[in-house]
């Protein structure tokens, strides 16, 4: 039973947009359900500086050296094992411990909740070691659980599915439950806005099956443009959502045949015209198609946490992952037309989302009133 004096406080982090989507939905979710909920980014819980170039460093990688960031995510995330010890994110989450600590002093809250895995380390170091008080549970956001989520400190873990789940509880052998994605009630109900989009896409390529290729709020990815000239020339409206990236925006628009879109507030309205999305993260678009009851397909995903959770998607049977250009148009002739591959992944997108609203903000108060999972039996 919830307790009136319940207080979260959520530790998100800027980068990109798809843990700030996440850590927003929750906060809100918990508001909704009664309790008090505060948040705050953990970048900037390091000392100044540290955290923009942070944010700038990865956004580069990601974006002009792939390479790069793949040998990193090798290195300090891939799970399994290795030969010989592997670099960690324990001195980066050790800057942040001084900050946290004096907020958590400050605010009283009854449990944080980190979202990120920079913010997982941070609070499973304090918890393991007793600095942090109150319980500490981790939203886990990937659908491929990496290993910079997971420390033994953290009280529970959160995850999108049960098979995320069953990982945590097999590397940590701590409580994990699957609660499902956490995302914003207005892609899983009817969408005003679709109409208006239908005319408008209608209208400027009458005929042609809307599909979205999403680049993320960064306006990442690989060969975007060749990607869409691919869906163009094969008879589809390619609508290239571009995120924050205007030269990426400006770019595309030079196509006539390409629907070029910034950052776009009623993305459930055009999620809901559309047919289906070609995704290459895995990360919170895709899982808002799915809610929305838009087929998804995976092609070249950006490296590391992207090219897996795209596997990891594809092999739940939730979304489809095409290896190159003609299986990308193979899947789209199927998944955008009436087909029984439609309808299965639609309806397998569904049922991620099953688990209701108010799901993670309960499982959230139950901790708290419970006095913390990590001295409690693991939750069924």
């Amino acid at each position: 039973m919830r307790q009136p004096s319940q207080r979260f406080l959520v530790v998100s982090a800027s980068m990109g947009a798809g843990h700030d989507a996440v850590a927003g939905e929750l906060v809100r979710r918990l508001e909704r359900a009664g309790c008090r909920a505060d948040r705050v980014d953990v970048l900037e819980l390091l000392p100044a500086g540290i955290g923009p170039g942070l944010r700038a460093f990865y956004r580069t990688a990601v974006r002009r050296a792939p390479v790069v960031y793949a040998g990193i995510y090798r290195a300090f995330f891939r799970s399994g094992p290795a030969p010989g010890p592997r670099p960690g994110t324990a001195p980066l989450a050790a800057l942040a411990e001084d900050r946290l600590l004096a907020l958590a002093e400050r605010l009283r809250p009854t449990a944080v909740v980190p979202v990120f895995h920079l913010a997982a380390q941070l609070t499973g170091r304090l918890r393991a070691r007793g600095a942090l008080t109150v319980p500490s549970a981790v939203v886990v956001t990937d659908f491929a659980v990496h290993r910079q989520w997971l420390h033994p400190g953290n009280d529970l873990h959160l995850c999108v599915t049960e098979e995320a789940a069953e990982e945590v509880r097999q590397a940590l052998g701590r409580p994990a439950v699957a609660t499902g994605p956490l995302v914003a009630e207005r892609f899983l109900g009817p969408a005003p806005g679709a109409a208006d989009w239908r005319r408008r896409f209608d209208r400027r390529a009458p005929g042609r099956p809307p599909v979205v290729l999403s680049a993320g709020a960064w306006g990442a990815g690989t060969r975007l443009a060749a990607t869409a000239r691919l869906l163009s020339a094969a008879g589809y409206l390619p609508v290239a959502l571009c995120g924050r990236d205007e030269r990426l925006r400006h770019r595309l628009s030079r196509w006539p045949q390409v629907a070029a879109l910034g950052w776009e507030p009623d993305l459930p309205g055009l999620l809901a015209a559309t047919r289906a999305l070609v995704d290459n993260a895995a990360g919170q678009t895709a899982l808002e198609a799915l809610a929305t009851g838009v087929p998804v397909v995976g092609y070249r995903p950006i490296p590391g946490h992207g090219r897996e959770g795209v596997r990891r998607m594809a092999a739940l049977g939730l979304t489809d992952h095409a290896a190159d250009s003609s299986e990308l148009l193979r899947l789209l002739d199927a998944l955008t037309a009436p087909s029984a591959l439609r309808e299965r992944r639609i309806a397998a997108g569904r049922r991620l989302f099953a688990t209701g609203p108010a799901d993670v903000a309960a499982r959230l108060a139950e901790m708290v009133a419970d006095g913390g999972a990590g001295v409690m039996t693991p939750f069924s």
